[in-house]
């Protein structure tokens, strides 16, 4: 009779089952917190991994998928700025590689690293093209790794120094216009000396000789500082005494065609009438100052470009720096 009895249960509390939704159902979606930062941050997505043979696996065996990674996407600013840098420094390390390799040449034909000419390589031109390019090359190929790299510390290197050597232009541009005299006298001790030097460095003869071709003028102040050269000197033996270089002549070609070296024989003696009909009587520093005078309008605006292109090359350099700066604090947020 027992089977036919229906009995009753009671569903106690504690054996309920709760129907009330929560927050850890696996029947509702989670909310991803990442997800509201993603869609405020317009420069931020992300990329699901892919299956695969890394895919990972639980305890289990179930499979899951990693956390998707955050990507950061530059602005076409962004992209401009540093090819722009990139391309531009590649461009000077390429000329201060031209600029080293004329200077080495120079050195090397010359053979001014010979044991008996070692000690005077200090004042040969040629030294300031191997020296300019050196630092033009060092410091272009910094800024172009570190635009390509997108290298914070090397482009911080980078502009730093360029802004010492563009605070070192404007200085010497300030103290070159306060200090004339002074620099006066450099040019003439450096005229005198060149000229003591005409016949042993072939640099100094051939800036000599252009200097007094192209201004056409003669010594420093005037054509008898040539008496500081030894071959030149009136108490010299050779024939070459009391004269100066065919350079200072006026028409040191024999019918238009041939080079006489030997007009200036002898022009030392001559008084300054006489002189005139042959050789230039002024002498070059003069003719520095008239030339500078007269271009004073090109000096200025080529100084103003060059100036101009550093700003320029340091302004572009900062705002490099800062988006690099910003992307990665971006992207450290969001990962």
């Amino acid at each position: 009779m027992r089977r036919f009895l229906t009995t009753r249960t009671f569903a106690f509390p504690w054996f309920r089952a709760d129907g009330t939704p929560s927050e850890s159902s696996p029947l509702i979606p989670k909310a991803d917190p990442e997800a509201g930062d993603s869609e405020d941050l317009g420069d931020v997505t992300t990329e699901p991994e892919q299956d695969g043979p890394n895919r990972g696996h639980y305890s289990n065996g179930s499979a899951y998928t990693k956390q998707a990674r955050p990507r950061v996407r530059y602005s076409l600013t962004d992209h401009f700025l540093k090819y722009f840098l990139f391309l531009s420094n590649l461009m000077f390390t390429i000329l201060g590689l031209v600029v080293l390799g004329l200077g080495m040449w120079g050195l090397i034909s010359k053979e001014s690293f010979a044991q008996e000419k070692i000690s005077s390589i200090g004042t040969d031109p040629m030294l300031v093209l191997v020296s300019l390019g050196v630092v033009l090359t060092a410091l272009c190929l910094l800024g172009s790794v570190g635009a390509l790299r997108e290298n914070g510390v090397l482009l911080k290197v980078f502009s730093a120094v360029v802004l010492v050597l563009l605070a070192a232009q404007v200085l010497v541009a300030i103290l070159s216009y306060t200090t004339q005299d002074q620099i006066r006298g450099y040019l003439r001790s450096g005229m005198l000396t060149a000229m003591a030097r005409y016949q042993d460095d072939l640099d100094l003869r051939f800036i000599v000789d252009e200097i007094q071709t192209n201004l056409q003028c003669c010594g420093a102040d005037d054509y008898r500082d040539w008496e500081v050269n030894i071959y030149y000197n009136c108490s010299a033996p050779g024939v070459l005494a009391c004269g100066v270089p065919a350079t200072c002549c006026v028409d040191p070609l024999e019918n238009g065609t041939v080079w006489n070296s030997q007009c200036g024989v002898g022009a030392q003696k001559l008084d300054e009438f006489t002189a005139q009909t042959v050789i230039f009587l002024g002498g070059c520093l003069g003719g520095i100052s008239r030339w500078i005078e007269q271009h004073q309008g090109l000096i200025g605006t080529i100084g103003i470009v060059v100036l101009g292109v550093q700003i320029l090359t340091l302004f572009i350099t900062t705002r490099l720096l800062e988006s690099i700066q910003w992307h990665k604090a971006l992207y450290n947020t969001v990962k």
